[in-house]
């Protein structure tokens, strides 16, 4: 995995995400409409998710390596993120904290359970804690997009967001059941990726400058390219030079089907 950031500055992004999505969240003058990038999800359910999910995390960190997730000790089941506003916010961020304090306790290298198993990201708490800027971040973008108040993910947390997505969700071991491909990603801020789509899976590797071109580069600022990944605006929002079909067979297939 290419490290960009060191740990202290990795849960440093989680809590500037989770105070900007805290300040989407108290803007919006109502919870209960719908978020049109999570359909199924009112902002009071989006926030529930982020809160209900951090605290999991929480859990999963401090119970160190395992197979299986740790089940939840809760006879109630998950819990419910109050109605009152500011209730909301401390439960936010308390949710949050507590995550924090976890990975913060655990350090970087301490193993635990991952969905990711099989991708380049080690089953890590430094792992887990990149991936979660990025739920932060994401979501963040989905409060501002129902608010009609979208803005471009920060340069720091959209350049680490593509390669945290590269290496941890793009990247795996099963075999490529497609035609074999090359992937090459540049963000304008900088940072070039290739992705190498064959029989031994797909790989991410930074693109050496003196590489001839893969079968598809696409271009583009890095919070383009995360939000791309993440579902949140179309395959043609950015610049892309040669095959498209490798991206959009990589974007729907499942590898653990």
């Amino acid at each position: 995995m290419h490290k960009i950031l060191e740990f202290p500055e990795v849960l440093r992004l989680i809590e500037d995400r989770s105070a900007a999505f805290r300040a989407a969240i108290a803007s919006a003058p109502d919870l209960d409409v719908q978020v049109p990038t999570c359909p199924d999800w009112t902002l009071r359910e989006l926030a529930q998710h982020l809160g209900d999910g951090r605290r999991r995390q929480a859990a999963i960190v401090a119970a160190g390596p395992g197979a299986e997730p740790p089940a939840r000790t809760d006879p109630k089941g998950a819990p419910t993120a109050p109605r009152d506003r500011e209730a909301l916010d401390a439960w936010l961020a308390e949710s949050t904290s507590l995550m924090l304090d976890a990975m913060r306790e655990a350090g970087p290298d301490r193993g635990c359970w991952t969905w990711w198993g099989r991708s380049q990201a080690p089953e890590t708490s430094e792992a887990l804690a990149r991936h979660q800027i990025q739920e932060f971040a994401v979501h963040t973008y989905d409060v501002q997009l129902t608010l009609g108040a979208a803005q471009p993910l920060p340069t720091d947390v959209a350049v680490e967001g593509v390669d945290e997505f590269l290496t941890t969700v793009s990247a795996t071991s099963v075999p490529w059941p497609f035609k074999p491909a090359t992937i090459d990603l540049h963000a304008t801020e900088g940072g070039s990726w290739r992705l190498t789509l064959d029989a031994d899976g797909v790989r991410c590797d930074d693109l050496a400058a003196d590489a001839e071109p893969g079968d598809l580069v696409m271009r583009g600022a890095a919070s383009e390219l995360v939000l791309y990944f993440y579902d949140r605006i179309p395959l043609d929002s950015v610049e892309s030079t040669g095959d498209t079909e490798p991206m959009e067979q990589l974007a729907g297939w499942d590898p653990n089907a």
